[in-house]
């Protein structure tokens, strides 16, 4: 299976990366309007980019039109006329419908709407994703799920759940790395040297998360565990309260919300 990819920025990149080491070079292609995305490819893989959009199109089973949204009319039109009915599109553009890919291109083409997020770059990318209501072999679901698992964890979902993805994965490693630089300038306060700081607060983060995954417990009953009577965590829970730390974060993934639906 050929994967290609229209354009190669953060989030192309990250999931780049992962896909090379599942399919190899030999089935990866890729673009981009960017000489200087370009040049961080070609230095950290040593594969050089086609020259258009369309080279990719003609040498690929699964495209990745890994554009920003208010770029992706544009991109459409300069590739509608080359797509085939046996190709695939896999889009992670935000809050752009299945319905809209086909009423760009112009006919039913077959696409998968997805939301990835940028740990991907890492291996440990999240990505939700769905599939038009066009047949697709056991072969092309297979290579799709191979594709999302190769930079991470992949779940499928309903097409009508996508936006809801982008505030609690697509968007929420920015969250999750302002609380890491802050507890860092905290323990840069308190004595620590930034770098210990930040590592610490990385490694337990990871650690709180891997538990989340695997005792399948509630974080509830985990951050209860931590907190012990008249202790310094249950302290710390009681400032983290009283400054609207939970309604912060749900107000911001609701606002983060409300944005993906601009772009409908």
């Amino acid at each position: 299976m050929k994967i290609g990819f229209i354009g190669i920025g953060n989030m192309g990149f990250a999931m780049f990366k992962g896909a090379l080491g599942t399919f190899g070079k030999e089935n990866l292609c890729y673009t981009d309007v960017s000489a200087e995305a370009i040049a961080k490819v070609e230095k950290e893989t040593g594969m050089q980019a086609l020259a258009s959009n369309i080279d990719v199109v003609k040498n690929s089973d699964l495209i990745v039109l890994a554009v920003k949204p208010q770029y992706m009319s544009s991109v459409i039109e300069g590739i509608r006329n080359v797509l085939t009915d046996e190709q695939i599109i896999i889009t992670p553009a935000v809050g752009l419908t299945i319905a809209y890919y086909k009423t760009q291109m112009g006919y039913d083409v077959r696409v998968v709407r997805s939301m990835p997020n940028t740990p991907a770059l890492v291996l440990e990318g999240m990505s939700a994703y769905t599939y038009s209501n066009n047949p697709f072999s056991k072969e092309e679901k297979a290579a799709v799920v191979a594709f999302f698992e190769s930079f991470g964890k992949a779940v499928e979902l309903p097409e009508y759940l996508m936006d809801e993805v982008v505030p609690i994965s697509g968007s929420s490693p920015a969250y999750f790395f302002m609380m890491l630089e802050a507890m860092g300038d905290a323990g840069v306060l308190t004595g620590l040297p930034r770098k210990e700081a930040y590592m610490m607060a990385a490694q337990t983060m990871l650690g709180a998360a891997k538990m989340v995954l695997e005792t399948g417990q509630h974080p509830g009953v985990l951050k209860d565990a931590v907190c012990s009577p008249g202790g310094t965590t249950i302290e710390a829970v009681k400032v983290l309260e009283a400054k609207g730390f939970r309604s912060a974060i749900i107000e911001a993934m609701v606002a983060c919300y409300d944005k993906t639906k601009q772009f409908d």
